[in-house]
């Protein structure tokens, strides 16, 4: 058997970052109940019904389970998009920060690194403000004393680390340090950054309506448990088995579109917001450590100019 396949069989009986522990009771219900169904048709009650077949059509079922699952991969897949545009966003701010103000002074550097240090801040804070989780040590070691003591009582502390970064951005373009042109250009990457926040917040605040929820899980029910009746004359005992693989497949379905609806999550199938800032802060880490051009021939006493020459 070669590797692919066995990982394939791997991953069909895996049940950590399944739905198997979620649905795992509806389904023995469900397989209990048929199995009680099979008792009586054995001692001849007659509970064999197949005009009960057309109360719930397969193909309503069929078409409802399929809208609730492409919705809720409409918004995982949204939700990982708006981070992998904050992923990017934050590559190109961080680099045109780095490249284009100009440093006077050592403490011109020490401010831009704390800057590059903000963004990462903003996807952490991002992160926990989609979990509802208060700042923790990890967003203390990017940010000042002070700073992180403002993020402890903010409401929205991703949307107050965007307006420092807009603030410094100001501030060097007032100072000279930076140009109207570039100023403007690099706050608008900074708005593109808080559109993304803002996607996601959307998202997060905007659940499935409860009364399609609550119709979609009343019909499964009546589904898995009038079914018995239409195929217990049939397979006789085997109804109970029958009636748990059906279940198994209807309700799995139903519990995928709940489990990836709120993408944002620490579950199994959320996104990996964890490696995703992990990646960011790399990218920052690497890109201060490398000189710009202009910096270099400034170090060994070479104009631009003369390089070009």
């Amino acid at each position: 058997m070669s590797a692919e396949q066995t990982g394939w069989f791997k991953v069909a009986f895996r049940v950590q970052g399944s739905v198997i522990p979620t649905i795992f009771g509806r389904v023995l219900l469900c397989g209990a109940f048929g199995l009680f169904i099979s008792v009586l048709s054995f001692y001849k009650i007659q509970v064999a019904g197949k005009a009960l077949g057309g109360i719930i059509p397969s193909i309503v079922l069929g078409l409802l389970l399929v809208f609730r699952t492409n919705t809720a991969y409409e918004r995982f897949w949204e939700g990982r998009k708006a981070w992998g545009s904050i992923v990017n966003n934050t590559r190109n701010l961080s680099r045109s920060i780095w490249v284009a103000i100009a440093e006077l002074d050592l403490t011109h550097r020490i401010e831009k690194e704390r800057v590059l240090k903000l963004l990462v801040a903003f996807a952490v804070a991002t992160k926990l403000h989609l979990r509802s989780q208060q700042v923790d040590e990890r967003l203390e070691k990017l940010v000042s004393a002070s700073q992180f003591t403002k993020l402890q009582s903010a409401n929205n502390p991703p949307l107050e680390i965007a307006f420092w970064i807009s603030d410094y951005l100001q501030a060097k373009q007032e100072q000279g340090q930076l140009d109207l042109f570039q100023m403007n250009e690099l706050q608008k990457i900074l708005n593109s950054l808080v559109d993304m926040l803002g996607a996601c917040e959307r998202i997060l605040r905007t659940p499935m309506p409860l009364a399609y929820a609550i119709h979609l899980k009343q019909l499964l029910m009546l589904y898995c448990l009038l079914l018995p009746f239409q195929i217990v004359e049939e397979l006789m005992w085997w109804t109970a088995p029958a009636i748990a693989l059906v279940s198994f497949t209807l309700f799995g379905i139903e519990a995928i579109g709940v489990e990836i609806e709120n993408p944002f999550g620490t579950d199994p199938n959320d996104l990996p917001l964890d490696n995703i800032c992990t990646t960011i802060e790399r990218n920052i880490e690497d890109l201060i450590s490398i000189e710009p051009h202009y910096r270099r021939s400034s170090m060994y006493g070479i104009s631009a100019g003369e390089q070009l020459n």
